[in-house]
């Protein structure tokens, strides 16, 4: 079912992602995803997606053209935000042996339970990732919470740093917007203050705070139409102490939304074009693709990589092309909804995997 198929889908989103993080709070170290599955499940999944695996070979094979690869090596990531289905009934050990399969070298946490019952400890779970070729490479964490125990840099980002160094992460950063103190530019000003104390904090353990940003990030204050929020962000947030994970398809969709000022006066901007004045933040990218469809209020339809309209192969190439960062960045597939989570993963790896550079 498509996302856009809900009223609201981006505050949908945020909705279970923080239902999802919610579960993480309630548990303790020790009480995390199980690692193990049944064995005619996991049997019965692999063998699937050996098939798949061969398919998609095949299909990347036929894609691949002259020149270097566009996604450099040992930077393919994915969000297991995407395959919470999964994780919930098959545990971590399964899903990242299929993982291992499809090619994929780092892995972005959202929470570490995601509704299975098998404990595992911290330590465990960065060992089961390593064990499949999968380097931690981050996670999402709740921003604020007017419950003062929960999971969420604002009240215990002791705990939540502590976790992040368990497991080896060395970004630690929130999918929520800066939107605690309001949509005005001191709001953000505040909120701003608050993420240089977290890249501060992340910095003195050997981390990086970072924010993923959805589209709304892109609209205007609400006490001066002229300022984009996200500019203000970038602004008043310290360039040694926070850094970035552009979503890049809800960087478009607000690029779609809000090219426009309250007033109807243009405003028009690029997302590549913000990554490119200041690569050196933007350490971690969500790739999700969209199909461009302007009669949705979202400009898109979200889509598995390779069947939408964003150009990765301008995107990816453009940044990794700029000197000294072909390496600097990792690049994590998601997609909030897909219709079968495993079919996504790999048939995103392969499709990113032939990109090539244009000779």
């Amino acid at each position: 079912m498509s996302r856009f198929s809900q009223p609201d889908p981006e505050l949908a989103h945020r909705l279970s992602r923080r239902g999802m993080l919610g579960v993480a709070a309630g548990a303790t170290a020790a009480a995390l995803l199980g690692a193990a599955a049944p064995a005619t499940a996991a049997a019965g999944n692999a063998t699937a997606a050996n098939g798949n695996a061969a398919a998609a070979t095949g299909t990347a094979s036929g894609a691949k053209g002259r020149g270097r690869p566009v996604l450099p090596p040992g930077r393919l990531g994915i969000q297991l935000y995407t395959l919470r289905d999964k994780v919930s009934t098959l545990g971590f050990g399964p899903v990242f042996a299929e993982l291992e399969k499809y090619g994929y070298d780092e892995v972005e946490f959202a929470g570490y339970t995601q509704g299975s019952a098998g404990p595992i400890t911290l330590a465990q779970l960065r060992r089961l990732a390593r064990s499949h070729g999968l380097n931690p490479i981050g996670s999402h964490v709740g921003y604020y919470s007017s419950d003062p125990n929960a999971y969420t840099f604002a009240q215990n980002l002791t705990k939540v740093l502590d976790d992040a160094q368990a497991l080896g992460l060395k970004h630690i950063g929130t999918a929520a917007g800066p939107f605690r103190y309001g949509s005005t530019v001191d709001a953000w000003k505040r909120a701003a203050e608050d993420f240089n104390t977290y890249g501060a904090a992340a910095r003195a353990r050997g981390m990086k705070f970072y924010q993923h940003n959805h589209s709304e990030e892109f609209s205007f204050a609400t006490d001066n139409p002229k300022v984009r929020l996200y500019d203000v962000l970038l602004k008043e947030t310290d360039p040694d102490l926070v850094f970035l994970e552009m979503d890049i398809y809800w960087a478009y969709v607000g690029q779609f939304r809000f090219s426009k000022r309250p007033d109807g006066t243009p405003a028009p901007f690029e997302p590549l074009d913000y990554v490119l004045r200041q690569p050196d933040r933007y350490p971690l990218f969500h790739v999700k693709d969209g199909e461009s469809d302007p009669s949705n209020p979202y400009g898109y339809r979200m889509v598995d990589v390779g069947d939408g309209d964003i150009d990765y192969q301008r995107f990816i190439s453009a940044v990794t092309r700029l000197r000294g960062h072909r390496l600097a960045h990792h690049w994590q597939a998601e997609h909030d909804n897909p219709a079968e989570s495993f079919t996504f993963a790999r048939r995103s790896s392969a499709h990113l995997h032939s990109l090539r550079e244009k000779c």
